[in-house]
């Protein structure tokens, strides 16, 4: 008999049945659903070491802040995921922070009605970890048309980038934000235009850290990182229309 193989068959189905009996905390009829579509059914826990962070009511559904920290595991995070469930389109991003990058990460994005928000930070030993968040809105986000188009000679900022960073003891965090109407094709006539790559290089170019980008950010998106040491890094993007972008911090 193979004994290993018998041990990890109960393992596996040990496993399964304490997910399966793991409540949501948030009680969502969704989340099985995305945990097939977008974790692939791979073995999960909800961890409330994984901080995320949202205002309880979307007093603008068009720019919502989130903030997700998983430096409770930092050294062990290969990927991190976020979505917002009762959106129509509801993936965020897909960040992988790379060594020199610290697991944190901050948007702003939109909204359609109230939803659970998830985070999913997927660690060295094959298990994702998930936060949880709801948000009361009154909706629309997704939907409302866009303010950048609406302002005059938007197309000659388009891509400009304004950014600072700020020493934090052996750390520096890279606050900036992006000229880009981020269209998510919801408003008629107006196809999907949205920013969907960038990557954060040191000076020599190599990769710190990689993020995919989703038309459920904000208009004019504002991301935060969070950087070990002080050394210069760029940040490349690139939209789906192949603008590509470029800035120095």
């Amino acid at each position: 008999m193979d004994w290993r193989g018998l041990i990890l068959s109960v393992l596996l189905a040990w496993g399964g049945e304490a997910q399966a009996a793991a409540p949501d905390p948030l009680g969502s009829a969704m989340w099985s659903y995305y945990h097939q579509r977008l974790l692939d059914g791979e073995p999960f826990v909800f961890d409330e070491q994984i901080r995320l962070e949202a205002p309880p009511f979307a007093e603008d559904a068009r720019q919502v802040p989130i903030q997700i920290d998983a430096s409770a595991y930092d050294g062990k995070v290969r990927r991190m995921l976020a979505w917002a469930e009762l959106n129509p389109i509801p993936r965020i991003f897909d960040f992988a922070p790379g060594e020199q990058v610290l697991p944190r990460l901050a948007v702003r994005i939109r909204v359609e009605q109230a939803t659970p928000i998830r985070a999913a930070v997927l660690t060295d030993d094959g298990i994702w970890h998930i936060g949880s968040v709801r948000v009361e809105a009154a909706g629309g986000g997704c939907t409302a048309p866009s303010v950048v188009r609406a302002e005059a000679g938007w197309e000659e900022r388009l891509g400009q980038v304004l950014g600072k960073r700020f020493q934090r003891g052996g750390e520096s965090r890279l606050r900036l934000q992006v000229s880009h109407p981020m269209d998510n094709g919801l408003v008629g006539g107006i196809p999907e235009f949205f920013l969907e790559k960038a990557e954060l290089r040191s000076q020599d170019g190599q990769v710190l850290g990689r993020i995919e980008l989703f038309p459920a950010v904000s208009e004019n998106p504002t991301l935060t990182f969070d950087l070990r040491g002080d050394q210069q890094a760029e940040l490349w993007l690139r939209d789906n229309n192949g603008n590509e972008f470029q800035a120095s911090f």
